[in-house]
């Protein structure tokens, strides 16, 4: 079992930057494909951006390629979702998320099975 830890969710003005870091609890993340996710209230969930456990591959939703960046540092086990540009529309909260050891489809979000409890972004206008 995968146990995750967000952090760096806040209030940001349309325009700026917010990272949010992601760091298993008690455990390495080696091995493991790590997403992010968000839910706005009133909307399904969804996949905003992912990473291959080696770090080679990533994957990002069209509603946020080219503004978000997802990256981790094996040695640290941290996950990092840089948000560039945010838009009121970003605004939600955001899950850290693991896929099973070495699975194959990183961007498979039914494929996720460890969770984070959450952490809110919000973007004023």
């Amino acid at each position: 079992q995968v146990q995750l830890v967000e952090s760096g969710g806040g209030l940001v003005q349309a325009g700026g930057s917010l990272r949010l870091s992601c760091a298993p609890s008690g455990r390495t993340f080696s091995g493991h494909n790590m997403g992010w996710f968000r839910q706005a209230p009133g909307k399904e969930r969804e996949l905003v951006a992912a990473i291959r456990w080696s770090g080679g591959n990533t994957y990002y939703a069209d509603s946020v390629a080219g503004r978000f960046t997802i990256s981790r540092d094996n040695a640290k086990s941290t996950v990092y979702l840089q948000m560039d540009s945010l838009k009121t529309e970003d605004t939600a909260v955001y899950y850290c998320a693991a896929q099973r050891r070495y699975s194959s489809n990183y961007d498979y979000a039914d494929e996720y099975y460890f969770w984070g409890q959450g952490t809110q972004v919000t973007v004023s206008p």
